[in-house]
């Protein structure tokens, strides 16, 4: 054998990977790890939609190779979820792709739209994929910071003094992930007349809009979006179906066509009985929202609880299903995390692995039950 690809060099195992493995085994020690650090919804998925998978998996026909694009009636009900719930008309045929969670529509991306050498603009603090997947593919990612003192919004002026002339691709997500920034309106047109002006393909990651957030938005929403952005969206988050990986991309037709070239020679498409359970949830009204908020929305209240006794600092109107938080000056975060997990087998997020932007910061999920945040808190009791 001789030798494993360039690209490995440019990527490390993602945290989580790597930080679960040692979360386990700690675990099978005998350890009554607490885990808090992962945005995975352990609530369960309503029953009609794992009804009509079941329903579809007894189907004699159900289990053959599907369209790369998903059946009709997906496609549909991914559109009237837009048209629904953002106000957004897509045409079901040509603007909405089905995807496989909406982490392979990075890549897939990335790969219609990049080139090696090109830069991509990844925001700091963000999603490590953002940064990963530009460099497997040899591009460079170019980091703009995010500000604290504007609701993590860009720092504008740094912005327009780059050399943006290679600039293919610039990635945002609001509800901002990790610190639960809600963007706005006004935010995203900024975004769409910088990217206008300079001639960049603005991609907006959205699977956190319903969480605890009274006004979910799309970027598609505002005029003549749809000919400079693109938007992923995702069933995981929204609908507790993290594992059966479906995710969507939104936009003109052109660029959908020019992802689907890529991940039309990558994949196939998904089994048509999570196909009939992704249709049941998107045609879920909003009480099934308001429900599951208010489970998040008692949790957060004990996360806040929590933070507060370690002395953290949280800014209000943060949304999402986690809970960003400031050390104390002359704390650091990671130090932080590693007293919590290896004395009060607590396993938090350490800010630093969304950038140096979070180097300050931790990350509570809100994915675990009240009775085990509440032993959390119980062993903060004696926390010194």
């Amino acid at each position: 054998m001789k030798g494993y690809s360039d690209r490995l060099g440019e990527v490390q195992e993602y945290y989580f990977s790597k930080k679960l493995k040692e979360v386990q085994q700690l675990r099978e020690a005998g350890k009554p790890i607490i885990n808090m650090g992962i945005g995975s919804p352990d609530l369960p998925p309503d029953r009609r939609v794992t009804e009509a998978l079941k329903r579809t998996a007894d189907l004699p026909d159900a289990h053959g190779y599907q369209s790369y694009q998903g059946i009709p009636r997906l496609r549909k009900a991914m559109a009237d979820f837009y048209a629904r719930n953002y106000g957004v008309p897509l045409d079901p045929q040509s603007e909405i792709l089905p995807l496989m969670g909406s982490k392979e529509g990075i890549m897939h991306v990335s790969m219609a739209f990049l080139n090696e050498g090109d830069e991509v603009l990844v925001p700091n603090p963000g999603y490590p994929t953002y940064t990963s997947v530009t460099r497997l593919l040899h591009a460079h990612p170019v980091y703009f910071d995010l500000l604290e003192g504007t609701q993590w919004e860009p720092d504008w002026e740094a912005l327009e003094n780059r050399d943006l002339s290679r600039v293919k691709l610039m990635w945002v997500n609001y509800p901002h992930m990790p610190t639960g920034a809600p963007g706005s309106k006004e935010l995203f047109a900024k975004l769409l007349n910088f990217v206008r002006r300079n001639d960049i393909l603005l991609v907006h990651d959205n699977p956190y809009s319903f969480i605890l957030n009274e006004q979910p938005m799309s970027i598609l929403e505002l005029p003549e979006a749809k000919n400079h952005a693109l938007e992923l969206n995702s069933l995981s988050k929204t609908f507790n179906i993290p594992g059966w990986r479906v995710g969507m991309l939104a936009g003109r037709q052109d660029y959908l066509q020019a992802v689907l070239r890529v991940k039309s020679n990558m994949d196939s498409g998904m089994f048509l009985g999570i196909q009939e359970g992704a249709i049941s949830a998107l045609s879920l009204d909003k009480s099934w929202i308001t429900s599951t908020n208010a489970i998040y929305k008692a949790r957060k209240y004990l996360v806040l609880e929590m933070a507060s006794m370690l002395g953290l600092q949280v800014a209000e109107g943060g949304v999402g299903m986690f809970v960003w938080a400031k050390v104390p000056s002359g704390t650091k975060a990671i130090d932080l995390v590693d007293r919590l997990l290896y004395e009060k087998d607590i396993f938090i997020t350490p800010g630093e692995i969304f950038g140096s932007g979070g180097a300050a910061y931790v990350r509570f999920s809100l994915c675990v039950d009240e009775q085990q945040i509440k032993e959390a808190l119980n062993r903060l009791v004696k926390y010194d």
